[in-house]
């Protein structure tokens, strides 16, 4: 395998996802490799060049592999294309059936291409098909055979110059991993008005999990937790913190969420809905974490680095805190810009 030869792969996830379980696919996939693009609500491509390298496996394999997984953790059924760039591997997407993996090596892109339709190609619409159509342009390779001055005169210099690109199978644009939210909010609404201060309690414990959860998939830490409360009659309450240093420490998040709850009195209120948001994120590796002389505080971070690392081989629901244990809180959580 050449050095310089990129292999990237674009996965159609055949299932109907939720905001919370298309992150979950996302995080899991970031642990095969950090470069990973989303394609909301159901795609995503993966640079599976250094992948390659780390796993030893060659690259058909390797998305036969993630294919496989993907079925067996969360029951996703998959289509795959295997190419050099993100234009190929859509594309050969695109020509997959569930289950399946179109592969357009490098060397073989240019007879791939050829004898498909113009409207295969990303940014064809139907108006510049009819155009092309209309003086007997109908494959992409008529179009990468035709010469650049008549292109140009057909459509513009602009696009003329950018469809040939694409017709001969260039597309220079690298994965890029999803830029990091602003922002992280988990919320829960009860199946029914609760005047529990337990089930309060065990509610606010699940979202703070949750966001503790998100935050190190993203790597990514909170300076400030605020809490929403919102009460049988419509009417919500809001209480905001700012954390003595910045974290993803899921312990941490929830003792600060847990004392906002408790500021808040609740004993008696008819609770509908709570929503946890953390801001004033930051990539933890700019974070500074004040050492301690707690040697329960490194177990429990270790403990915690392990849960993850579970969740992501064996699925989101392999490994929880033991006062969530007989059911999940969360109905739904998500990411936000």
């Amino acid at each position: 395998m050449s050095r310089r030869q990129r292999h990237i792969a674009h996965l159609h996830l055949h299932a109907a996802l939720t905001e919370e379980q298309y992150a979950d696919v996302i995080e899991y996939l970031s642990g095969i490799t950090p470069h990973v693009h989303a394609v909301p609500p159901d795609a995503v491509q993966l640079d599976l060049t250094s992948a390659l390298r780390y796993f030893d496996l060659p690259p058909y394999d390797m998305v036969q592999t993630t294919m496989m997984r993907l079925k067996l953790l969360y029951g996703i059924d998959c289509s795959a294309g295997l190419a050099s760039n993100r234009m190929l591997a859509a594309m050969a997407a695109d020509a997959s059936a569930p289950g399946e993996t179109t592969w357009v090596p490098a060397e073989q892109a240019a007879d791939w291409l050829y004898p498909r339709p113009v409207v295969a190609l990303p940014g064809i619409g139907r108006a510049t098909a009819t155009t092309l159509n209309r003086y007997g342009l109908h494959t992409i390779g008529q179009i990468a055979d035709l010469p650049a001055a008549t292109l140009q005169r057909l459509l513009g210099v602009g696009q003329a110059r950018l469809l040939s690109e694409r017709a001969r199978g260039h597309d220079p644009r690298p994965v890029t991993p999803t830029e990091p939210a602003t922002h992280l909010s988990a919320d829960l609404v009860l199946e029914r008005d609760c005047l529990d201060p337990a089930q309060h309690h065990r509610a606010v414990l699940g979202l703070a999990e949750q966001i503790g959860q998100r935050l190190r998939g993203e790597k990514q830490v909170t300076g400030r937790i605020t809490l929403t409360v919102r009460y049988a009659d419509r009417s919500t309450t809001t209480r905001t913190r700012k954390l003595e240093e910045p974290t993803d420490h899921s312990p941490a998040l929830a003792t600060a969420a847990l004392g906002l709850l408790a500021g808040l009195g609740l004993q008696r209120a008819r609770v509908r809905a709570f929503t946890i948001r953390a801001d004033d994120l930051l990539p933890a590796a700019a974070a500074h974490r004040q050492l301690s002389m707690d040697p329960g505080d490194d177990h429990a971070r270790t403990a915690e680095a392990a849960a993850d690392r579970a969740r992501r081989r064996f699925g989101p629901e392999a490994v929880g805190p033991a006062a969530l244990a007989g059911g999940r809180q969360g109905r739904r959580s998500r990411a936000m810009k």
